[in-house]
């Protein structure tokens, strides 16, 4: 049995304060993550099959998951993908704004890339409830901003994410209390964008 492991943080807790504080990513990250990863290790006990699987693989084809484990594998696969995926977009001291391919996509999909954050954040405020803001692109590299709920991936919906920023109250609360919007403004602060632009390379020639 190979079993899903919580990736380690690429920086300490407290490394992107002031956006960020130091608690919320300690329980967001050994809290809310770890639950996903047990919980997807528990749900495919019983199915050696599916365990030779990356989490990835799980969610793009949930068709291919027993119905008596979808909805665990939906949430807790979706979850580790989501946070996975997550901690590598952010960084303490990354570059500010995109440059190249990326860049020039987000100049054509959305004018700026002022537009674009408007346009990420008017998702995520508009969000009801639990869920993520999201940056997708097809093979193509058209760029899409889309919100999924609770902890879809739009890998089940054939999309690559290439950024997305969770919405959910235990991402930012602690800090931000009920200023979700605050939030996701202050986010982009400790966006990786040369991260975001790998995932974007690899996402085209996929």
């Amino acid at each position: 049995m190979s079993e899903h492991t919580l990736p380690t943080l690429p920086y300490a807790y407290n490394a992107l304060e002031p956006v960020i504080a130091a608690r919320i990513m300690e329980l967001h990250h050994s809290k809310h993550h770890a639950t996903y990863v047990t919980n997807l290790n528990t749900a495919l006990k019983e199915y050696p099959d599916l365990q030779s699987k990356s989490a990835e693989q799980l969610v793009k084809d949930l068709d291919a998951v027993p119905d008596t484990i979808k909805a665990a594998v939906r949430n807790n696969g979706g979850g580790h993908v989501n946070h996975t995926m997550f901690w590598e977009i952010m960084t303490p001291d990354g570059a500010k704004e995109p440059t190249g391919d990326l860049l020039m996509a987000i100049q054509t999909g959305f004018g700026s890339l002022d537009d674009l954050k408007a346009k990420v954040n008017d998702a995520g405020a508009k969000r009801f409830g639990s869920g993520w803001t999201w940056l997708v692109t097809d093979a193509a590299g058209t760029l899409e901003v889309i919100s999924t709920p609770n902890q879809d991936s739009p890998l089940t919906e054939g999309k690559t994410p290439i950024l997305g920023n969770d919405v959910w109250e235990h991402a930012y609360y602690l800090q931000y209390e009920n200023r979700r919007p605050d939030y996701l403004k202050a986010w982009w602060e400790v966006v990786n964008w040369d991260v975001v632009a790998e995932k974007y390379s690899a996402a085209k020639v996929s």
